[in-house]
């Protein structure tokens, strides 16, 4: 895991105190009980490209407040976000919620975490 600047830790963490986050551990359990439950990965395309969840949809934090309406116009579907670790997904989380989206979750462990738990493309 790369180290984060101090500024950068600060900044998620107070993001963190608004957003609602769920443990990499339980996610497999989460897509067995609703299917079609969508997971958006966040990272840099490149990230993606190299490995990502098996049906996980790629929409980039630098690129998220841009195109999510395009994607996800209902703004009370349930979105699961994750990156390499689980700080992007919070800033990520963060401004979707700012947007209106009501249902918006963080993946706390991230892509580290969700390779070995779910299937990987």
């Amino acid at each position: 895991m790369a180290d984060h600047s101090p500024a950068f830790v600060a900044l998620v963490d107070a993001a963190r105190q608004h957003v609602r986050e769920i443990d990499a551990h339980a996610v497999p359990q989460l897509l067995e009980r609703r299917p079609g439950l969508r997971l958006i990965d966040v990272r840099e395309r490149c990230e993606f490209d190299a490995g990502h969840v098996r049906d996980a949809e790629w929409i980039g934090k630098g690129i998220i407040e841009r195109d999510i309406e395009q994607h996800h116009p209902d703004r009370n579907e349930p979105l699961y976000l994750y990156c390499g670790g689980g700080y992007r997904s919070v800033l990520a989380a963060e401004s979707l919620q700012k947007m209106g989206y009501r249902n918006v979750w963080s993946i706390a462990g991230g892509w580290r975490a969700l390779k070995d738990l779910l299937p990987v493309a």
